[in-house]
């Protein structure tokens, strides 16, 4: 029986495994391949302190370079349930059934679709929700980016570098991203702005060729030819397969030491209900989780 087991290898993940090697816990940590979580997808990260500018999947494998170092363990799985048992948990992956003392849950999230006519038929026609993985595709195009948070605006300035014409539809009349992101995304001058406004259908025949659009304000409808669709309407947390207390959107709810409604069993990252989402904030839920990990196994 191990002491901890963690499942997920993101930025919280590997720093909780970490953590937990130093306090001399036993450790496996579980995620499927590529390890790194969703900023590995990132082009650029200018707010990780100590770098003032990284690509997210150098971050990442200075991440898993340091736990590896550590003499962390890992196993490639997908974990399909963890099961509360009378020593411990029991976690269930496609090859094994794991025992451990106590839990960390750092699953994260993945993005959340639209929900549109055409987005799941022009998915990799088309239809993307990475940047950095899909914008080569598009060089010369014209593309829509469908967000006005931190994520959207920062692939559109990425995909400003590659496309001829980025065109960003929000659904409010003022972004959310932070105020740096903003004034880049202005002053360029192949992005203009579509505000007020939401997505009802995406087209096509073989490859899409344009968003048919509504004015949340005017009602009035409209149609804008393009070549490209990347979605950036927040994320869902990965959490189906953990039976805890979580919120109506399906984040796990923990408290400040990053305890769930059952004991032993922990969360930290992006899939916990958080005030933010970010590297650095997905780290630090994943040393204080393997801290309380420490005392509770060490209590036990």
């Amino acid at each position: 029986m191990h002491d901890l087991v963690i499942v997920g290898a993101g930025p919280a993940g590997l720093t909780a495994a970490i953590y937990a090697v130093r306090y001399g816990l036993d450790v496996l940590l579980i995620d499927t391949l590529p390890v790194g979580g969703q900023i590995s997808s990132a082009k650029l990260v200018e707010n990780y302190p100590g770098f003032q500018d990284i690509s997210g999947i150098e971050l990442m494998e200075r991440f898993v370079d340091h736990a590896k170092d550590m003499g962390v363990s890992m196993e490639a799985a997908s974990v399909s349930e963890v099961v509360v048992t009378d020593d411990g948990f029991e976690t269930v992956t496609d090859s094994d059934r794991i025992t451990s003392k106590a839990v960390i849950i750092a699953t994260g999230a993945a993005p959340k679709l639209l929900g549109v006519p055409g987005e799941s038929e022009f998915t990799g026609r088309g239809v993307s929700y990475c940047a950095t993985c899909d914008g080569p595709f598009f060089s010369g195009k014209e593309i829509a980016v469908i967000g006005g948070g931190e994520s959207a605006i920062t692939d559109a300035l990425v995909l400003s570098d590659i496309a001829k014409q980025v065109t960003v539809i929000h659904r409010r009349d003022t972004l959310r991203a932070s105020q740096i992101l903003q004034e880049r995304a202005f002053s360029r001058e192949n992005i203009d702005f579509i505000w007020n406004t939401v997505v009802e259908e995406i087209s096509g025949e073989q490859l899409v060729d344009g968003v048919n659009l509504k004015n949340v304000v005017t009602g009035e409808n409209s149609r804008i030819p393009i070549d490209g669709v990347f979605i950036y309407v927040g994320v869902v947390p990965n959490t189906d397969f953990v039976d805890v207390k979580k919120n109506d959107q399906g984040f796990i709810m923990a408290n400040e030491a990053m305890e769930t409604s059952v004991p032993g069993l922990f969360a930290a990252g992006d899939c916990r209900k958080a005030p933010l989402y970010q590297v650095i904030t997905a780290a630090a839920d994943g040393a204080v989780a393997a801290y309380s990990t420490r005392k509770y196994v060490r209590g036990q």
